[in-house]
């Protein structure tokens, strides 16, 4: 299918790797120019060098998103390089484990500046650009904030704001025509998720426990399969489609649990 995203420019906060790499990978297969925002310059041309050697666009701009300003100077980058910006994937973040027995004020705010804050300023610098090219925004978030999980405060309290904002910017952009989707992830498998499932004494073991509750075909989500839906979600072939939070999470949140037995 024909996505028709040729030279868009779409903007992936948190890009250079998993679930965000995923999504720049198939944004550049379809033919439009993914912009990586991302801390680590390292980590940002290597996946730029990974999909230009695969044939496709791609650019990056080095920000701290935990920094308020870094936004602002992101979004002015993206404009000043290519004078346009058709989409917004806000996706940056990490589930940094900040909890209510054992967190604290400074750590909370922190998190919510990691997880949260950015996704505002992301679009709301972005938004005069959106405007004028009908572009949409996808922000991606996690079940976290539907089943709790313990011992994770800030970062569930982040992705209820992270859907209760995708709601909310759906409603406020109607008369601009700018749609915003969220994708919510439950258990997909990247490098960080790699890395937690090896803190266990036994991570196989570990791991088996969670794909086996995950109703189908008892396997983690890949990134691939988060990304197409994004990708499908700003493209025009998802032309009425607002206000969503879809879960891609072979049936993990809502198919009954007896599934799993």
């Amino acid at each position: 299918m024909n996505l028709e995203l040729k030279d868009k420019v779409i903007i992936v906060t948190g890009g250079a790797k998993g679930i965000g790499e995923g999504i720049v990978k198939v944004l550049a297969a379809e033919g439009a120019i993914p912009v990586i925002i991302g801390r680590k310059e390292e980590d940002n041309l290597a996946t730029v060098a990974t999909v230009k050697a695969a044939g496709g666009q791609a650019a990056q701009v080095v920000a701290e998103l935990t920094d308020p300003v870094a936004s602002q100077e992101a979004v002015a980058a993206v404009l000043k390089q290519y004078g346009r910006i058709d989409g917004l994937v806000n996706n940056a973040g990490v589930n940094d484990g900040v909890g209510l027995e054992k967190g604290s004020y400074e750590g909370f705010i922190a998190s919510l500046h990691k997880n949260l804050v950015h996704y505002y300023l992301m679009a709301h610098y972005a938004l005069p650009a959106l405007k004028e090219t009908k572009g949409s925004i996808v922000n991606i978030g996690s079940k976290t904030a539907e089943t709790g999980q313990g011992g994770t405060s800030a970062y569930a309290a982040a992705n209820g704001g992270r859907n209760a904002l995708t709601r909310e910017w759906a409603v406020e952009l109607l008369p601009y025509q700018i749609r915003v989707n969220a994708i919510i992830v439950a258990e997909a498998w990247t490098p960080l998720y790699e890395s937690w499932i090896k803190t266990f004494d036994d991570p196989e073991t570990k791991l088996k426990g969670i794909t086996e509750k995950i109703p189908l075909e008892k396997r983690m989500t890949t990134t691939e399969e988060i990304a197409n839906m994004v990708v499908f979600l700003l493209s025009p072939k998802s032309s009425h489609t607002t206000g969503q939070l879809i879960h891609v999470d072979g049936g993990y949140v809502h198919l009954d649990r007896a599934l799993n037995g």
